[in-house]
């Protein structure tokens, strides 16, 4: 890629967007760090700032290229600083609704070359790609969490996805240090539409007395060797979002198996949203 193709966009500072944003820094891009929320916007850079020393402090960096990498981010609270990017990548809440405002305004701003991509780990990339008049550069790029360590980025084509938006965005990955992975669209695409009803299913035994918590964890880890049992991975993950992959893919799919458990809506309704809220099905803090 051109120097003239590499200025990135990303929008939102959360955990997903500024581990996006540090991956695509790193591997040598400009990236524009878009934030509504100056508080949230500070978090995020401050985020990346501590996961590149703790890299460099292992020694997966050098030391020295950690102010180059940070000098090659820049925070905004203008949504007009992406204009010239090349790619922008939202990684907004996993609500529809928001994401289909954020395309609009995306849509109407970058270049008619500029693709479109969504972070999003279930909602459909054609129904976002409809909403815009540049259908064929929407796509989607599920990063997993941790961004930085993870190496799969789920490469989701919508029905009008183009094939040079295809490689274009793949070729960005490699580019980037990640394995991609093409993967049609459908609710919950592969990976939650099968990690989320396992967790789902997890908090079903839970809530109907089969066993602890503590329990169904350690059969997995024991058992099938995971590194993590289902519900320590849901309060990593946020419960509040599982229950809205959950919710995507009820009403994407049609299927009952698909129902959140009600212990999960109630978790949520309860704000017990795992590690974040530092109460799930295991407390985090006093």
């Amino acid at each position: 890629m051109s120097d003239a193709r590499k200025l990135i966009g990303v929008v939102g500072a959360g955990t997903m967007g500024n581990g996006i944003a540090h991956v695509f820094a790193r591997s040598g891009f400009e990236v524009r760090l878009f934030e509504v929320e100056r508080a949230a916007l500070d978090r995020g850079m401050a985020t990346i700032q501590t996961n590149l020393d703790r890299e460099a402090a292992k020694g997966k960096v050098d030391p020295g290229e950690v102010p180059r990498i940070m000098a090659r981010l820049r925070p905004t609270l203008e949504m007009g600083e992406l204009r010239d990017c090349s790619l922008v990548v939202e990684a907004a809440t996993e609500k529809l609704a928001v994401k289909q405002e954020i395309f609009r305004k995306l849509d109407e701003l970058l270049g008619a070359e500029a693709i479109l991509a969504s972070n999003t780990s279930s909602i459909s990339i054609t129904r976002l790609a409809g909403g815009t008049k540049r259908p064929d550069r929407v796509i989607g790029m599920h990063f997993f969490n941790p961004v930085p360590v993870m190496a799969l980025v789920e490469v989701i084509r919508g029905l009008q996805t183009s094939d040079a938006t295809f490689e274009a965005v793949r070729a960005m990955a490699l580019e980037v240090g990640k394995t991609p992975v093409a993967v049609n669209d459908a609710a919950g695409f592969v990976s939650n539409r099968v990690l989320m009803p396992l967790i789902n299913e997890a908090i079903f035994a839970v809530m109907e007395g089969v066993a602890t918590a503590e329990a169904v964890d350690e059969v997995f880890r024991l058992g099938m060797a995971h590194p993590m049992g289902p519900l320590t991975l849901a309060d990593f993950i946020g419960l509040d979002v599982c229950l809205d992959i959950m919710r995507v893919m009820e009403e994407g799919l049609g299927e009952p198996k698909y129902r959140p458990c009600p212990l999960l809506v109630r978790m949520v309704d309860a704000g017990w949203l795992g590690r974040k809220s530092g109460r799930g099905f295991y407390k985090y803090r006093d």
